[in-house]
């Protein structure tokens, strides 16, 4: 039986792999589900697929879980320290999903690379911020890794075996969000209910915004900068409505190659841990009317200034990544709470990279996670001050 793990169990990740492996039980042992505050949901995932050990790491939920698992065999842990008294470094497990979001989601995300032979990371925080501390123990542990976004996941897909000085550009899609086709005059009366409307993914409110503003797919081009070694002039964005075509790569030969699959995320969630495996899915037929019409364009930076920060991105891998996606995430809260208009997010987020404060953390390095998650909070209050 293949030993896992699960990070962020109850998320919409999580819950997808569960329901894939929910098939095929016998051929996995689920040594740990985690989560912060939906006990409930937990609870009921680890007594269908005999797990022992669970991690809650909101104080409140896991004294309600212990005492409701007092006499199981259930083990209820409250954080990610007590990963050692789980799981044995020199007899690894042989697959580990993270899929906790925000920035909770680095710590136990490069805990647990010690502890497992492959790792399947869907935390962009993980990824933009400590892409460093990460690669740098993939190596020492000689772990493997595999990217779950569906456009990370497509590159993965279409360049592994290959050097990555054998192809010229990545391209990734973006649907365009729901203001796709909005005139840029409209834009200043969006609502928050506007904005969490996407038209092809049901997602939560936090990526919803993040699409909206196109703020998604500058993470993804850092991420992808980062994961493949890429520069940022090999990578670009082009907009394509329907979701169905998700990464093209054009190599040094001549060919291009282009990924298309569902729009869900079930397929790189299934491919993930079936790597290699001769096991089938089912999905829709090839759809020839949007093959005929993938509509591509680029982005219009007008409209989605956000893109423009991509500019300002150096090639090394820096704490300034930490400013832009701990800024984005104060802005869109701030937003979701009534506090701002759809059009601050945006227009604060490219006046908080240009302030000298800020700038100079381009020059500096992430050297550990409290470097990471400290910097995180600075800026928070940082925005706070700024009279947002």
């Amino acid at each position: 039986m293949k030993k896992i793990a699960i990070f962020g169990a109850t998320g919409s990740i999580g819950s997808s792999l569960l329901n894939i492996i929910k098939k095929d039980k016998k051929s996995f042992n689920v040594m740990l589900l985690t989560a912060n505050k939906d006990y409930k949901k937990l609870i009921k995932q680890a007594k269908i697929f005999s797990v022992k050990n669970i991690i809650i790491t909101d104080k409140k939920y896991f004294l309600i879980a212990t005492n409701l698992l007092r006499n199981t065999n259930i083990k209820v842990f409250e954080n990610f320290d007590s990963l050692n008294q789980i799981f044995n470094k020199n007899k690894k497990i042989d697959y580990a999903m993270c899929a906790i979001s925000g920035f909770q989601g680095l710590k136990p995300t490069i805990d647990i690379i010690k502890y497992t032979q492959t790792i399947a990371i869907a935390n962009k925080e993980s990824i933009i911020c400590g892409w460093n501390l990460i690669k740098k123990d993939l190596k020492k542990f000689n772990t493997n890794f595999i990217p779950v976004d569906s456009e990370h996941f497509s590159i993965w897909s279409l360049i592994k075996h290959n050097k990555n000085s054998n192809f010229e550009m990545v391209y990734i899609t973006a649907s365009g969000g729901p203001f796709r086709n909005l005139p840029l005059n409209k834009f200043k009366d969006i609502t928050i209910k506007n904005a969490l409307k996407h038209p092809n993914w049901l997602m939560g409110k936090k990526i919803s915004i993040d699409s909206a503003t196109m703020m998604n797919k500058v993470f993804e081009i850092i991420e992808a900068k980062k994961i493949f070694d890429l520069k940022y002039s090999q990578l670009e964005i082009l907009v394509h409505p329907k979701s169905y075509l998700h990464a093209i790569v054009k190599f040094n030969n001549g060919l291009s190659k282009l990924l298309v699959h569902d729009t869900n995320m079930t397929i790189p969630i299934f491919n993930s841990i079936y790597n290699n495996n001769e096991k089938n899915i089912k999905s829709k037929k090839i759809n020839i009317d949007v093959l005929n019409n993938l509509d591509l364009k680029k982005v219009d930076n007008i409209k989605f200034p956000v893109i423009k920060i991509i500019k300002k991105l150096l090639e090394k891998d820096s704490l300034f990544e930490t400013v832009i996606v701990s800024a984005n995430d104060k802005l869109v809260n701030l937003f979701l709470n009534n506090k701002i208009k759809f059009i601050d997010i945006s227009n604060i987020l490219l006046k908080v990279c240009t302030l000298p404060e800020f700038k100079k953390f381009r020059q500096i390095k992430p050297k550990n996670i409290d470097d990471i998650n400290n910097l995180a909070h600075y800026v928070s209050l940082k925005i706070d001050s700024m009279g947002v």
